[in-house]
């Protein structure tokens, strides 16, 4: 059974507006979706923009740092620095991340994405 870890990618654009940001987010989408159709463990979890700072943090859960590497790399989206895995911290104190398969039944509370 693989691992799977979570890990955060930073990505600073000095003069970039939000509308390139948010290509940029679409664009590593399309990738993550590519490899999942080929079955790569790699996925997008979340993703933050911060226009003021020209910042784009992306979460992402996969079996290794080379598949988020790779993701990058399909998605031709430079980045500054992937840190992983990354420890999330809840109110009872850090915890790993509990880490949902294709297979997970998900239910989101009323009105939530």
């Amino acid at each position: 059974m693989e691992t799977w870890e979570t890990y955060l990618v930073e990505h600073y654009r000095p003069g970039a507006s939000l509308d390139d940001l948010d290509c940029a987010v679409r664009d590593v989408r399309l990738a993550a979706a590519e490899m999942a159709r080929r079955r790569r463990s790699v996925r997008c979890v979340h993703f933050t923009i911060v226009p003021s700072d020209e910042a784009l943090l992306a979460l992402f859960e996969a079996t290794s740092e080379e598949l988020v590497r790779e993701l990058y790399a399909h998605a031709g989206i430079p980045f500054e620095r992937i840190t992983g895995p990354v420890w999330l911290e809840s109110g009872e104190g850090m915890r790993r991340p509990r880490l949902l398969r294709p297979s997970d039944s998900l239910t989101s509370p009323k009105g939530a994405r």
